[in-house]
């Protein structure tokens, strides 16, 4: 059997032919690129720019819509491409790139999500000692392990990805993912499947945990404190709850959808399931935080009228 580094490409099932419509699919995708682009980088760049956001709040939140550029160009640009080529396939080595792009975004968002929800947690919780626990150094140490962890576990899935032996090239998706590529293999996949499962249990159940516990304490704060606690809590927090279920919502479609058998359905809502978590986030982000968050709201309204 050939092993998967011998392999030289690997094609897309999941793709059909829709005639001339493919065209305005590529331009409405192409446009929410672009927006994506646009919202993103103009939120990073007010976030930059402006003192009054230095606050770690803002500094996790620049770390969230970076990330999200860089999870948008691991998928759009490929995803545009085979929209409008005739023959859907992709060399072996930019489909393990492509994997290591979407899941180390996918672990990255998740981190960084339970790191802000921390960071409210403190701040909601214990409001006088926020500064000396959420000191710079810590903030700093934080944004490292959201990017570091997630980076080394996927390089470590990929491995062992890399080194299984392939029966097939032809991977029933949109674009490339670690379950399509693990279905092909011809033989024991039980490694690769422990491995999934102690990262499932131990880290993103424990964040899981980290997340509950903030919000329960958050929670608490709220209906035993003042009304100006409250609506301290509802305007800082309803951003992040908002942006957690969006995200968590996504992630369990896209896992639905790849580990269930849903044939059935239709092949348009299979495809919208699959992308959805990859498109809508990173669009919805920026603008529900540009609009809920009122530091944030007012800047980008004088950056945009020409005030700034």
């Amino acid at each position: 059997m050939p092993n998967s580094s011998q392999l030289s490409y690997f094609t897309f099932g999941g793709y059909f032919d829709i005639g001339p419509l493919k065209y305005l699919l590529f331009s409405v995708l192409l446009c929410l690129y672009m927006l994506i682009i646009c919202a993103n980088v103009l939120l990073v760049v007010v976030i930059c720019m402006n003192r009054s956001l230095r606050e770690p709040m803002y500094i996790f939140l620049c770390s969230l819509l970076i990330n999200e550029l860089y999870g948008s160009t691991g998928l759009f640009p490929s995803l545009l491409q085979q929209i409008l080529s005739d023959i859907h396939t992709i060399s072996a080595s930019f489909c393990y790139l492509q994997i290591f792009c979407l899941y180390t975004y996918v672990n990255v968002q998740f981190y960084n999500l339970a790191v802000m929800s921390y960071d409210r947690y403190l701040a909601i919780c214990f409001p006088l000692q926020y500064n000396s626990r959420m000191t710079s150094v810590k903030v700093a140490v934080l944004i490292t392990l959201i990017w570091i962890i997630p980076v080394l576990v996927i390089v470590v899935m990929i491995s062992l990805n890399a080194s299984l032996q392939l029966c097939g090239n032809v991977i029933d998706t949109l674009y490339c993912n670690n379950y399509s590529v693990v279905k092909l293999a011809c033989y024991d996949t039980t490694v690769n499947n422990i491995y999934g499962l102690i990262y499932t249990f131990v880290v993103l159940f424990g964040l899981t945990i980290l997340i509950l516990y903030t919000y329960i304490k958050i929670l608490k704060v709220c209906f035993s404190g003042s009304k100006q606690t409250r609506q301290k809590a509802v305007s800082t927090c309803t951003p992040h709850l908002a942006s957690l279920l969006n995200f968590s919502c996504g992630c369990f479609l896209e896992i639905a959808q790849s580990r269930l058998d849903i044939s059935s359905a239709p092949i348009m809502l299979r495809s919208f399931l699959s992308l959805y978590f990859l498109i809508c986030q990173p669009l919805y982000n920026p603008l529900l935080y540009g609009l809920k968050l009122t530091k944030i709201s007012m800047i980008c309204k004088s950056l945009l009228s020409g005030r700034i």
